[in-house]
């Protein structure tokens, strides 16, 4: 037993032979993410419908990569197209497995620096806004937090007590 089972626009599902047995993978091309800070240290985030959380989130600007497309190139082409804002620079923050219990999907997390533009909802988001990271923190006590953004935040925070400078 072995191959693909499924073959999406997004996703495919293959069927694996392990020495515990049979596993389902969802093979996914990665994404990237962008950290983006106003001066008071409040993350940008975006209200994005998610139909596999049955709800809207609030998350950073995120995105699939392209074919041929870099993790930077997504990061820069998602922020633009969800908020109409560009960064002189991305500093990358890491790059995370989200589910790796079935999942080889990677997503890139970069922080902006140079921040240029007017952030305004574009594409499939619905709104735009800057919350403060304890905010953040109430919206996934609640179980309403994303992955990506606890990550990209609590990376921001490591490499802060590092001593390396943003």
């Amino acid at each position: 037993m072995g191959g693909y089972v499924f073959r999406g626009r997004l996703i495919s599902v293959r069927v694996r032979q392990t020495p515990r047995g049979p596993r389902e993978v969802v093979e996914h091309p990665g994404a990237a993410a962008v950290l983006v800070l106003d001066r008071q240290g409040r993350v940008l985030v975006v209200r994005q419908p998610r139909e596999a959380a049955g709800k809207a989130l609030w998350e950073i600007p995120a995105g699939k990569l392209e074919p041929g497309e870099t993790p930077e190139e997504a990061a820069r082409r998602e922020l633009l197209e969800e908020t109409g804002l560009a960064a002189n620079n991305l500093v990358p923050l890491g790059a995370i497995y989200p589910t790796p219990g079935y999942s080889n999907e990677v997503i890139h997390l970069f922080l902006a620096q140079g921040v240029a533009g007017g952030a305004e909802a574009r594409a499939e988001i619905s709104q735009v806004r800057y919350l403060a990271p304890r905010e953040l923190r109430v919206l996934a006590q609640a179980g309403e937090g994303d992955g990506k953004t606890l990550a990209a935040l609590a990376l921001l925070k490591l490499r802060d007590q590092s001593g390396q400078e943003l």
